[in-house]
């Protein structure tokens, strides 16, 4: 099969045409800028553009599949050609259950968690040598790509999305995937630049538990609210299945889980994660994992590329960073590093960087997501704000939002970065939080400081 992608510099994007190359087929590809490590991961399975750009002549009737990225705008020349010939044209999401429709889907979704929850699951199918074909948002150690498809595995795992398919669907991606068996592992407003109220965006999951095929499964925590009222209001004929977080214990900044065999400790720490651990429990279960099996494997698992990955650690000190960047995961993960060293002065930093964590609408939904911090700072940059094109926020704003008359405010990565390097770190947590890299950071530097 011949395949084009548009935008293929993208982080799930290229990924695909990674997976499909291997899988054996011709694949192309074009996009007008790729960053690393999208750039150089192309490059070496020889599928890196010649030329950054757009080239409709590129586009002929002898390609059979154009897989369209987010990235791309409706007016991309390489898309109105396809389209001019007819062509067939997925988004990412569609291609994915076009190739699996014939499979069991099981399909993770929730506001947060849903990257943590997938990886634990595929650790321990891995573990266990339960071949599957899959779909995650991190990169995995011990997993050459973020995705993976053959023709013979009866599963696919799939990361559930609740962002838009393409700029020619604007469908949430884990709409499309009609799963056999779904999780979903907490709901807290995000995308506020697609789903501009509360209620708009909680319908989307409304949506996915009735795309959960007649007989199929929904596991679902129970502890949170809304997901608790959505699934007990499902009428579809689905069995549901909720969960919790599992009882545990922290001891000298080791957790210890409760197992039907006695306290076991585990890499992963906080109730967020505990309470994932509890869900992947559950999908690995319907998967035909026993629970003694299940935990023989996650005691193995050190957590997910970019969530609470440390960076460095002595004796008396800790840095971390993590992904986080909606107002309950920012909270969630900072608890979860108080509680894991609970003696210690924990310093958290917090990148406002997306477009809802920038929009000055949505940042009181950030009130007291620090508070479990002793020392809470903030950085956002107001150049990201115009290229947003969003109204001005002010420092007097984010300190309000997020109601700390402590917290303090950068603007600027060059004072943000000798603010951070200068602090003394004895008897000290370090937590780096964002989807962005506070205009410039080397995290590699971090090591230095942390000592």
């Amino acid at each position: 099969m011949r395949v084009h992608f548009i935008a293929i510099g993208g982080s799930a994007m290229h990924n695909l045409a990674i997976a499909l190359s291997q899988k054996g087929d011709e694949v192309s590809g074009s996009d007008d800028v790729i960053f690393e490590p999208s750039k150089s991961r192309l490059e070496t399975h020889g599928l890196l553009p010649d030329a950054f750009g757009w080239f409709p002549e590129k586009i002929s009737t002898d390609i059979d599949v154009v897989i369209l990225g987010m990235h791309a705008k409706e007016d991309n020349p390489e898309l109105l050609k396809a389209q001019e010939l007819n062509l067939t044209i997925y988004s990412y999401p569609e291609f994915l259950y076009e190739h699996a429709k014939n499979k069991t889907r099981v399909v993770i979704g929730g506001s947060h968690g849903k990257t943590t929850i997938t990886s634990m699951i595929l650790h321990v199918l891995q573990y266990h040598e339960k071949e599957v074909d899959y779909m995650v948002g991190a990169q995995l150690e011990g997993f050459e790509t973020m995705v993976h498809l053959t023709e013979e595995n009866d599963f696919m795992i799939l990361e559930g999305d609740e962002y838009l398919s393409s700029p020619i669907d604007r469908r949430p991606k884990f709409h499309l995937y009609q799963p056999n068996i779904a999780l979903i592992s907490g709901i807290a407003w995000d995308h506020i630049n697609v789903f501009p109220t509360f209620d708009t965006y909680v319908d989307q999951f409304r949506i996915f538990i009735n795309s959960i095929i007649n007989g199929g499964a929904l596991v679902y925590n129970e502890e949170d609210e809304e997901v608790r009222q959505l699934a007990e209001a499902a009428e579809n004929p689905i069995r549901k299945f909720p969960y919790q977080i599992p009882a545990y214990t922290v001891s000298d900044g080791e957790t210890l889980l409760d197992t039907p065999d006695g306290e076991m400790p585990i890499a992963v720490f906080g109730a967020h994660n505990l309470s994932n651990l509890a869900g992947a429990k559950w999908i690995c279960q319907q998967m035909g994992i026993d629970e003694d099996e299940f935990y023989e494997a996650i005691a193995t698992f050190s957590g997910a590329s970019k969530r609470l990955e440390k960076i460095t650690e002595t004796k008396t000190a800790v840095a971390y960073k993590d992904f986080a960047h909606s107002p309950s995961k920012v909270k969630a993960t900072t608890e979860a590093v108080k509680e894991q060293y609970r003696d210690r002065k924990l310093i958290a930093c917090l990148e406002l960087h997306t477009y809802s964590s920038l929009n000055a609408t949505f940042l009181k939904e950030y009130k007291g997501a620090l508070d479990a911090a002793d020392e809470a700072i903030v950085f956002y940059s107001p150049d990201a704000v115009k290229i947003k094109r969003l109204e001005e926020v002010s420092e007097d704003q984010i300190m309000e939002a997020f109601g700390r008359d402590d917290l303090i405010v950068y603007t600027e990565p060059k004072r943000f970065e000798e603010a951070i390097s200068a602090k003394a770190y004895s008897n000290t947590s370090l937590l780096l939080m964002s989807s962005g890299n506070y205009g410039g950071l080397d995290f590699e530097k971090v090591k230095e400081w942390v000592h």
